[in-house]
């Protein structure tokens, strides 16, 4: 895949189609404009993404979202480190250096797309402007599930609330959360519930502080898992993570990535005041989260 982060680096030697957009979390909508761009590509061009995305939390990485365009067959990616200059550009002042960097033949975005300064051009404004400078337009409806109109913003709602059948379907695959497995205090030992604690990447979102049902992939196996996220409140209030109870698992994995996908919040997380109410609590969670991903033939 070719990738850069400033226009000025592209050096595109074949025309383009290139889709237009944040693509926070490359949820169902965004996916049908990949699928778009690829198709129009055919053989003759190359299918590009231009990110445009100034957001310090994100559904996936940087590393994850180029990943996954790469996975659905996009083959150029410029992400932005968006500057005021930038920003302030009219909308035909963008296009001209969308032209320079991509020599597209077609630009591919969604019917809310907006652009330039102030957010002043729509799929109208960049319809006629292709006209002029030679490439054709196509707008892409936004995807609903049901009557609910599908966003990054709405998926980011949802996952606050630790909403996973929602976030899930939205985004069309299993919300995840991949990292370093880091020594803790090994209090859950003491609990009779060792865990595993993940080091997240510092620019992706985590749902919801609580306790969820998850599928655990260490070293392409994958297990099982009871997952807190959040603080350690009944422990000390400091600890600020994502820690794994992996069921039916004894092995020395730290130094290791461990990637933990999200199926369904069994509760929030709370204060027990104690660690002996906090053990009977855990061993009530293993109890239900077992049954649970049993259901769904994880375990």
């Amino acid at each position: 895949m070719i990738y850069a982060s400033e226009l000025s680096q592209l050096n595109m030697t074949r025309p383009t189609v290139v889709m237009l957009g944040k693509f926070d979390g490359m949820h169902r909508g965004h996916r049908s404009l990949a699928a778009k761009t690829t198709a129009l590509a055919g053989d003759e061009a190359i299918p590009a993404a231009l990110i445009m995305d100034r957001a310090e939390k994100r559904l996936l990485t940087r590393e994850e979202r180029t990943d996954m365009l790469a996975d659905l067959g996009i083959g150029a990616v410029c992400e932005l480190n968006l500057t005021e200059d930038f920003m302030s550009q009219s909308p035909e002042a963008f296009v001209r250096t969308l032209v320079g960097a991509f020599h597209p033949k077609a630009v591919v975005v969604g019917e809310n797309f907006r652009f330039g300064c102030r957010r002043t051009g729509d799929p109208a404004t960049l319809s006629r402007l292709g006209e002029t400078f030679g490439f054709g337009t196509v707008v892409m409806p936004i995807v609903s599930e049901g009557n609910i109109r599908i966003s990054s913003t709405r998926i980011r709602e949802a996952l606050a609330l630790g909403d996973m059948p929602s976030v899930n379907r939205y985004l069309g695959y299993d919300y995840f959360v991949t990292g370093e497995i880091v020594h803790g205090r090994h209090l859950g030992h003491t609990l009779e519930t060792p865990t595993t604690n993940l080091l997240p990447a510092r620019d992706k979102l985590l749902p919801g502080n609580g306790v969820y049902a998850a599928r655990v992939t260490i070293d392409g196996r994958t297990y099982g898992g009871m997952t807190n996220v959040g603080v350690k409140p009944t422990v000390d209030g400091s600890f600020v993570g994502i820690e794994t109870y992996i069921f039916d698992f004894d092995a020395n994995v730290y130094g290791r990535t461990e990637k933990v996908t999200f199926l369904r919040k069994t509760r929030p997380e709370s204060n027990f005041g104690s660690l002996e109410a906090l053990k009977a609590r855990l061993e009530k969670d293993k109890k239900e989260v077992r049954e649970y991903l049993t259901s769904l033939d994880v375990m």
